[in-house]
């Protein structure tokens, strides 16, 4: 790293070591089991292995790495059951924030969420799944956004941050856009109608299709 980007030290850089590994994680390109070894990563990030190290114990904390004694740290496995059990919180907590932003949302803010849906179908019918996989997370972060749930929201974003090896597993899936297109556009109708019970109940249902594709 170039000394005139260095961070500083002390909470600056641990706060630059922990976006920077959080961002590794959660993007992909650190796979689960992999270890993090102290030294390495400080040369890498530029900062100290005491920085290295304190930013390890948050993302401990946050679910995203293992401390194992005596062995260091890895980015932590996540089975299938956990994931299921982390989905079926993100039901409740998703449900509420589609209810919420059915009732708090702007009619521009609906407009936009339309125009997604729009999206969302084209790239399904030009067989996009990356693309189609990216305007996937749009929706759900525009729906916690649009809800003003900010609680929900950063329990949320801690939530799927664990789920990032399965989501990317389901999204390369042969079939799945297809089948989870018509769930995340009955979401954006339930919404878009300001129907506050039909919205949480289209989360629901298509969270549950979500579960039985991970039992898969």
């Amino acid at each position: 790293m170039d000394p005139s980007v260095r961070p500083g030290t002390g909470e600056q850089a641990k706060q630059h070591a922990l976006k920077l590994l959080r961002d590794a994680i959660t993007q992909g390109e650190m796979a689960p089991a992999q270890r993090l070894v102290e030294n390495e990563l400080a040369e890498q990030f530029g900062v100290t292995r005491a920085s290295i190290r304190a930013a390890l114990i948050d993302l401990a904390a946050e679910g995203l790495v293992e401390r194992i004694r005596n062995r260091g740290s890895r980015v932590r496995v996540v089975s299938v059951e956990e994931a299921v059990a982390i989905t079926e919180c993100r039901m409740v907590l998703e449900g509420l924030c589609a209810a919420k932003a059915a009732v708090e949302a702007t009619e521009e803010q609906l407009d936009r969420l339309r125009r997604l849906g729009a999206a969302m179908s084209e790239a399904v019918a030009a067989g996009e799944s990356m693309t189609y996989s990216q305007l996937n997370r749009e929706l759900h972060a525009l729906l916690r956004e649009y809800s003003g749930q900010s609680v929900a929201d950063e329990l949320l974003q801690r939530l799927n941050a664990q789920l990032v090896r399965h989501r990317f597993q389901l999204a390369l899936r042969p079939g799945r856009p297809q089948r989870s297109l018509p769930e995340h556009l009955a979401i954006i109708d339930a919404v878009t109608a300001r129907d506050p019970k039909a919205a949480d109940q289209a989360v629901r249902v298509h969270l549950t299709s979500v579960i039985a594709a991970l039992r898969e």
